[in-house]
């Protein structure tokens, strides 16, 4: 199925169909413009809205979402920083995980290991 694409109107087309909706003066006639043109009441109180403003169509019609906040280099840096700190903070467990596994392996087979002053590990 794809998805619904939302409808798009030119300003032209805007102020052609304020321009009738203004014109319908009996019961009935606004009703009868929408049905055949597909709008609902809301959008045409929002095109007069609009209008009203001075903004109708132009560039001046707010983008829909949350607004895009610039990022600056020192929030960069930071993302980048905290990136790589989650990495390393991963590898130094791999590291650390492999370091006990030879240590038990070594216990196991009554090897002893160099400690890292130039010892064995047990003669501590």
């Amino acid at each position: 199925m794809a998805k619904p694409q939302r409808r798009k109107y030119s300003q032209e087309y805007k102020l052609r169909i304020l321009r009738e909706a203004d014109k319908c003066t009996r019961p009935g006639e606004l009703g009868s413009l929408l049905r055949r043109e597909g709008l609902y009441s809301s959008t045409l109180s929002n095109w007069r809205r609009a209008r009203a403003g001075g903004d109708l169509g132009g560039s001046g019609m707010r983008k829909r979402g949350p607004k895009a906040r610039p990022v600056d280099d020192r929030s960069k840096r930071i993302m980048k920083l905290e990136r790589e700190n989650r990495r390393l903070k991963r590898r130094l467990e791999r590291a650390e995980a492999v370091i006990d596994v030879q240590k038990k392996v070594s216990e196991l087979l009554g090897v002893d290991l160099p400690d890292v002053n130039g010892g064995t590990e047990r003669s501590r």
